[in-house]
């Protein structure tokens, strides 16, 4: 007669294995989380110079990766340092780099050529004029969607795409504003 072996009780079932288990799907958790927190940010839009498509005081999603791998384009809502320091500003990409630009009598004008604008209000522009040239290698000219008073690139000049934070791409905040951005 042969003896049948002896079992001995599973080592992944024992009480340290599962609390090393545990400890692992939490830090696996965590590592999503931060991750997740890089890749997409929360941002309080400071000032109501988007209007009317981004109002002061909502809150948006900024994502900080995808312009890493795609770059900016004309038409991006962006995030970006001001440039004398004094705080963050949400503008839109209108001229990249190489691109001449200019706003005549309220016409966004890259190339010569007129860029539709369908996020800004032509009364709210009518009679602005600036010409900003040739956009600078590793620059973009931003520009905000309600133009009066506010401050971009027609009183700070182009800017280096390293300052930009990263492409704003919804709005959490208000609920009733909740969704991408045209």
């Amino acid at each position: 007669m042969v003896a049948a072996p002896a079992t001995r009780p599973s080592a992944a079932g024992s009480p340290a294995r599962r609390r090393l288990r545990a400890v692992d799907l939490a830090l696996v958790a965590l590592l999503v989380i931060l991750a997740g927190r890089l890749a997409l940010e929360p941002v309080r839009v400071p000032t109501a110079s988007m209007e009317p498509t981004l109002h002061a005081g909502s809150h948006v999603l900024v994502d900080h990766v995808g312009p890493l791998v795609r770059g900016y384009h004309r038409g991006d809502v962006v995030l970006l340092e001001a440039p004398d320091g004094s705080g963050l500003l949400v503008k839109r990409v209108a001229a990249l780099a190489g691109e001449e630009v200019a706003v005549l009598d309220g016409v966004l004008t890259v190339d010569g050529v007129p860029v539709d604008e369908p996020w800004v209000d032509p009364g709210d522009v009518d009679s602005v004029y600036a010409e900003l040239g040739r956009v600078p290698s590793g620059h973009v000219v931003v520009l905000a969607d309600h133009r009066p008073d506010a401050r971009d690139s027609r009183s700070f000049g182009p800017v280096a795409v390293d300052a930009l934070h990263g492409r704003v791409v919804a709005t959490v905040w208000p609920l009733g504003a909740v969704g991408g951005l045209p």
